[in-house]
């Protein structure tokens, strides 16, 4: 039903198994499984991350409402299932100054046409300019990028197909990368194995290698912190937020709604220079 009807990702799908896996060794049979039973993973599961538990209950409910829609059982007992107040930890930040330092070292190394370097700049536009999650950058066929529209076409999570728009800057980072790839491979950024591209970890590993060269603290930018900058920052510049939604490839508004808290210090500022009582006395 995952992969059929709700389209999730092969991750996705193994992250589901694991969960209803770890609760099949605490409670036994799961299809057989008692609002008791379930009650008692609570005490299983205390050790357990908030996050980590909220998961897999996550799971364990979707899975009882999968067996009720097919008959397989005529009674839903995850209402017994723990539930643990979790809250989304925010995304770390990169101001616009951190972020222009990242863009100066790189723009200083590319400047002789290294083709580890124009390629390292070609990153660093994608991710911050048009906020690409990691997977997807570096899995980029060499098809994604048009001859003439500004846009990649990106295939996210689930297979899910967006146009993301690319900026001027990223264009010409483009351009130079096209020009001194090595040929022979259908992806964007190809690796030295044989049809293969680049890794993750190594995108990760070029990233903080940069950071320390810009005189950063490695340990503070990802490829995963640059897309949250992204999406930041364009809501600092007045960006809507289901626009920003559609731009990162969320399936669920509030998702995209963890990155409604770095506004709060403009918005506050808003209200006291705009605000039709902002410049009255204030009676002792």
């Amino acid at each position: 039903m995952l992969a059929a009807e709700r389209g999730a990702a092969a991750n996705t799908i193994a992250a589901y198994r694991r969960d209803l896996d770890a609760a099949g060794e605490a409670i036994g049979d799961l299809i057989a499984a008692d609002g008791a039973a379930l009650a008692s993973l609570a005490g299983t599961w205390a050790d357990l991350a908030p996050a980590s538990l909220a998961r897999r209950c996550s799971a364990l409910r979707q899975f009882y409402g999968f067996l009720v829609d097919e008959g397989v059982r005529q009674d839903d007992p995850s209402p017994s299932l723990p539930r643990p107040r979790s809250r989304r930890p925010l995304p770390r930040l990169l101001s616009h100054d951190e972020v222009g330092l990242l863009f100066a070292r790189a723009e200083d190394e590319a400047a002789g046409d290294r083709p580890d370097a124009v390629r390292l700049l070609t990153l660093l536009e994608l991710l911050y300019g048009s906020g690409l999650r990691a997977s997807e950058l570096v899995a980029l066929p060499l098809a994604a990028v048009p001859r003439d529209a500004p846009f990649l076409t990106i295939v996210g999570k689930g297979g899910q197909q967006r146009m993301v728009p690319v900026s001027t800057r990223a264009r010409g980072a483009l351009s130079r990368w096209l020009a001194l790839r090595p040929q022979g491979s259908r992806h964007l950024f190809p690796s030295r194995g044989a049809g293969g591209y680049l890794t993750r970890v190594r995108l990760f590993q070029l990233l903080r290698g940069l950071a320390a060269r810009a005189g950063m603290a490695p340990e503070r930018v990802s490829p995963h912190v640059l897309r949250h900058a992204f999406a930041t920052h364009l809501l600092e510049g007045g960006a809507d937020l289901r626009v920003l939604q559609t731009l990162l490839g969320h399936a669920d508004i509030s998702t995209t709604q963890i990155y409604t808290h770095v506004d709060s210090a403009r918005l506050v500022a808003l209200v006291n220079e705009r605000h039709p009582l902002a410049h009255s006395r204030v009676h002792p």
